[in-house]
This record gives C-alpha cells, sequence and structure tokens, in this order.
C-alpha cells in the first residue's frame, strides 16, 4: 500500500483541505515545521505536496523524494519567484496567475506542471487579488491532482529569465501599499510609471 501524502503548509488551506477529502492518508507539516530526512524515512510518503510552506527544501530532502514534490505558486512563473507575487505583479507589470510545479533546489524554478493567467484591473485590491490567485489555484490544484498523482502529468522546463523577490525586497515599496492590504492595484501600477 503506498504511503500518505506528505503535505507542507497551512492547516486552514483549502489544497490540504481538497487532498483530505480525496485521498485515504494525508500527513500535514505546518508551514514553518523543519521537514527531515528522518521524517521521510518514517512516512515514506506517495507524493509531497507545498502550499503556503515558509521552508526551503535542501537536497537531502529532495533525494529522498525524486520528482514526487509539486508546489503551488501563486504566480505565473517565471516571473514573480517567492515573496509576494500579486504585490510585485502590479508593480512591474508581469504576468499574474497560479502555477503547479516540481520542486528543485532553486526557489520556484522547478519544472511547470499546469499554469493559468488572470488579469486584474485597476480597482482590484491587493487582498481581492490574492482571494482570486488562491480561489485559481484551488481549482486549477483539483483538476491536475489525478495526474500529478498518477505521474502522467505535463512537465515542461521554465523559459525565460523571469523575476524573483525575497521578503526583504518588500521593505523598499511598503510606502506604496497606502492602505495595507485593500490597496488598489491601479495605485501600485501607477507609482511604477
Amino acid at each position: 500500500m503506498p504511503g500518505p501524502v506528505l503535505f507542507l503548509g497551512r492547516e486552514d488551506s483549502a489544497i490540504l483541505a481538497h487532498l483530505r477529502e480525496v485521498e485515504a492518508a494525508v500527513v500535514a507539516v505546518g508551514p514553518e515545521e523543519p521537514l527531515t530526512v528522518e521524517r521521510i524515512e518514517e512516512l515514506d510518503p506517495l507524493l509531497a505536496v507545498i502550499h503556503g510552506y515558509r521552508l526551503i527544501l535542501r537536497r537531502p530532502v529532495l533525494d529522498r523524494l525524486p520528482d514526487r514534490v509539486v508546489n503551488l505558486h501563486i504566480s505565473y512563473l517565471p516571473y514573480n519567484r517567492g515573496a509576494d507575487p500579486n504585490l510585485w505583479s502590479a508593480l512591474e507589470s508581469t504576468p499574474a496567475g497560479v502555477t503547479i510545479h516540481y520542486v528543485d533546489e532553486g526557489v520556484d524554478t522547478g519544472d511547470v506542471i499546469a499554469q493559468r493567467g488572470l488579469e486584474f484591473g485597476d480597482d482590484e485590491t491587493l487582498a481581492g487579488s490574492y482571494a482570486a490567485l488562491q480561489a485559481a489555484m484551488l481549482a486549477l490544484f483539483r483538476e491536475q491532482w489525478p495526474a500529478i498523482r498518477a505521474g502522467t502529468c505535463e512537465r515542461r522546463p521554465q523559459s525565460g529569465a523571469g523575476t524573483s523577490h525575497r521578503v526583504a525586497d518588500r521593505a523598499a515599496v511598503e510606502h506604496l501599499i497606502t492602505n495595507g492590504w485593500d490597496t488598489p492595484l491601479g495605485v501600485l501600477r501607477s507609482a511604477r510609471r
């Protein structure tokens, strides 16, 4: 019998809720809980799904799960790898969307399984765009999970240089977020002109 599906991320994730609906066994690891080689060996998971996990998986862990770790990222990769993708999409006029991809040693650099682009008007807020991206991610994951689980999903390398951001990068643009998460995207877009 195959091992459980390992989920790395927040307990309130809609992705985790879906996995619990469709899988017989799911083990959840919190967003800041380190995943160790020993834990992988103990669980012998079928696959690992990452959604909102705050730590980077390193080679020893990835070696124990070859081609069995997928990440769900609310950006249209290769754009806006890393932190705050919906903020940077508005500030830098890069495509918005969601991506499911395999995990490698880089940050959001692995092969793409599936993507969906989204467009947002100037009146949409950071909070609204974030919610829409999360909803699109859930829909895409529901569609793709059977193929991911079966190992028959698409797989293609990311193309182009894209963009990348760290949590610390936000400090330089924090003054543009005039109304917190309720800041309209149009305010951010006009700041870059």
